[in-house]
């Protein structure tokens, strides 16, 4: 019963969409309404500007530690049990109640679990997340392609069930990121503003 409260509650914070609260707390704005329309960070980023973006993306990597850390603050002591019940949170996030079943790409969130998992993992992860932002200057070119990285340096681990759940978000990023490939693929995907990527199609453009 306790585990599926866990499961319960995990799904409920997980769908706390804190990129349209931030929003529509401090900024009078609805990130729905423009960019990509998305309820992430990036678009946060985009709509809400640095400080914005940044509290979006500190929240939903908290909601999904939180989350995923319940069946430890209800005394399960089971530490795959972190990794299970974050999957709610991604659930959660990805399709939130809240919002008509709508949600984000659940990056951050999913970060967040991985935190509450393996913390030098997470570390590994952000670094090479990062490190493709630097490269591309493109968000969904470093978290789908990060993802098959991270997925398969999960396999340093040995940890089965890590690889799986790394597997299955994997899916779940490149699905929720269809729109960012057509985007690429035609050339006019956003870009952060920095980065090589960014340096690159500006000398293009000024050719």
């Amino acid at each position: 019963m306790v585990l599926v409260l866990c499961f319960i509650l995990a799904y409920f914070i997980g769908a706390i969409p804190f990129g349209v609260v931030v929003g529509k707390l401090f900024y009078h704005t609805d990130i729905r309404q423009g960019g990509s329309h998305n309820i992430g960070t990036t678009n946060a980023y985009r709509m809400l500007g640095p400080v914005g973006g940044t509290l979006v993306l500190l929240l939903d990597i908290l909601k999904g530690t939180l989350s995923a850390s319940l069946p430890i603050l209800f005394g399960i002591d089971h530490h795959w049990l972190i990794l299970v019940v974050g999957l709610a949170a991604v659930l959660g996030h990805t399709f939130s109640i809240y919002i008509g079943f709508k949600g984000g790409k659940a990056v951050a969130t999913s970060a967040g679990i991985l935190l509450a998992y393996n913390p030098p993992f997470f570390f590994i992860a952000f670094a090479i997340w990062f490190s493709l932002i630097l490269l591309t200057s493109m968000v969904s070119v470093a978290s789908t392609l990060g993802m098959v990285i991270i997925t398969c340096w999960s396999l340093v681990y040995h940890d089965w069930l890590l690889t799986t759940v790394a597997c299955g978000l994997l899916v779940v990023f490149f699905i929720k990121h269809r729109a960012n490939f057509k985007r690429i693929k035609a050339g006019d995907e956003n870009m952060v503003p920095f980065g090589l990527g960014l340096y690159l199609r500006n000398q293009r453009h000024h050719e």
